[in-house]
């Protein structure tokens, strides 16, 4: 970690006392800044209060007063906090600095950053990438929205240490120096517009990545997305990748992968499925290459990576069946992905929240569906979308009934798929639940 003295005597503003917001005010009095916590929600209960109380830090919860903003020198705030939020439009009147933990992370920071967003697949390949420096004698450090909190990471982390960091967009609004080596963009398709409040904004957000980036660094991008590059001024090396052209990156050619024209591996040997995995897989050469992992590691991952957790995860095989969890799922777009994924004849299992919309984005992705098993609050819209298409379909109590349901129809060779392309706030806490679900109803059969 390298040591910084621009914070110290500063009064500091922690907004949000997640597991991000704990941690920078931890590494904040550490840098001897003047920290003061502030979260909406009464906090007085949580061990993370007390913790910061006993280390002497103030924190003040259950509302956000403006007298906060008195002294603050800069505020640090929870991703997911929007600008809207009175004190934040205080602040920005005032024009005292807001930034999210990562900027931090940044500063103290000793060695490269590999940054990774988009809207579908950063953390697949962000885990991709950490398998891939896994298996080689570099060090990656995984952190960042994939779950390990970035400035923690960074404090621990050496000259020869890599952070391999996946980012959202949120973070990106809160950056003023943070600059990766490697900089990579899986794609922009549309997403989170109530907080950011326009598809410019979102996507602004996104190239904020690539804002203090210079010609020795470079960005990895999706070549059939090339156009949203002439809207910024891209001072990094643009490195390509693509599943349908030849490009100067990586890319796909006679069902070889190549980087530069050089030789990884067959496509047949890719065992995560679906073209658009094969395009995370693309993006995650692409950073392993120049990064100097070797070959060898690159091939040792993409033939034994088991996925993420709840995102296409393959369960199991019974019975000629393969089982796959797609519980992450919780909109259209993440589910055309999944079924678009298979060849073999789908039993899919559909359902949950019903937030208004309709499923019509659906439509041109069903060939493969062989039978639907329907549970959740958009049981009627499903069973509408089932009669539209002709699909056979099991109305379902849950997801358990739904894969005990599976058990009648299903034959050598089909898969069993849940990608419920709905939030699972019906019936389940959260998707995780959900997926657990599956897949303890699966081991089951």
């Amino acid at each position: 970690m390298k040591a910084i003295s621009k914070y110290n005597g500063q009064h500091i503003l922690v907004l949000g006392l997640g597991k991000s917001g704990f941690e920078t005010a931890k590494l904040l009095h550490q840098l001897g800044a003047i920290v003061t916590v502030n979260d909406g929600q009464d906090v007085t209960h949580t061990d993370a209060y007390k913790a910061l109380s006993e280390m002497g830090i103030n924190v003040v919860s259950g509302a956000h007063p403006i007298s906060l903003l008195e002294n603050a020198s800069l505020i640090v705030k929870n991703p997911g906090i929007p600008y809207t939020v009175a004190l934040l439009k205080a602040a920005e009147e005032r024009q005292i600095p807001i930034v999210t933990e990562v900027e931090l992370a940044y500063e103290i920071n000793e060695g490269a950053i590999i940054g990774i967003t988009g809207t579908n697949g950063k953390t697949t390949v962000t885990s991709l990438i950490g398998d891939m420096f896994k298996h080689s004698e570099k060090d990656g450090l995984l952190c960042g929205n994939i779950g390990f909190v970035a400035s923690k990471v960074a404090q621990n982390a050496i000259e020869s240490d890599t952070l391999i960091m996946e980012m959202s967009s949120f973070q990106l609004m809160g950056i003023n120096k943070f600059r990766p080596h490697i900089a990579l963009i899986t794609n922009i398709y549309s997403a989170h517009l109530d907080y950011h409040g326009s598809q410019d904004n979102y996507v602004s957000a996104k190239f904020n990545i690539t804002k203090n980036q210079t010609s020795s660094d470079y960005l990895i991008f999706n070549y059939k997305q090339r156009e949203l590059l002439n809207n910024y001024d891209i001072q990094s090396k643009i490195v390509y990748f693509s599943a349908d052209e030849v490009v100067e990156g990586a890319y796909i050619k006679e069902d070889k992968i190549y980087f530069l024209d050089e030789f990884i591996m067959h496509v047949k040997d890719v065992v995560l499925p679906g073209k658009h995995n094969l395009e995370n897989v693309l993006a995650s050469i692409a950073a392993a290459k120049l990064s100097n992992i070797e070959n060898e590691c690159i091939v040792k991952t993409l033939t034994t990576f088991e996925g993420i957790k709840h995102r296409l995860q393959f369960v199991t095989e019974t019975n000629g069946v393969k089982y796959y969890n797609d519980s992450k799922a919780t909109n259209t777009l993440a589910t055309t992905f999944a079924l678009d994924s298979f060849t073999q004849p789908i039993h899919w299992l559909v359902g949950g929240l019903d937030r208004g919309n309709g499923f019509e984005d659906l439509d041109a992705h069903v060939d493969q569906v062989k039978r639907m098993y329907i549970f959740g609050e958009t049981t009627q819209k499903f069973i509408a979308f089932a009669k539209q298409h002709n699909i056979p379909y099991t109305q379902c109590d849950d997801v358990k009934d739904a894969v005990q349901q599976t058990t009648t129809y299903t034959t050598n060779g089909d898969v069993v798929l849940l990608s419920p392309a709905c939030a699972s706030w019906d019936q389940y806490p959260t998707y995780e639940v959900r997926g657990e679900h599956f897949i303890g109803q699966v081991k089951l059969i």
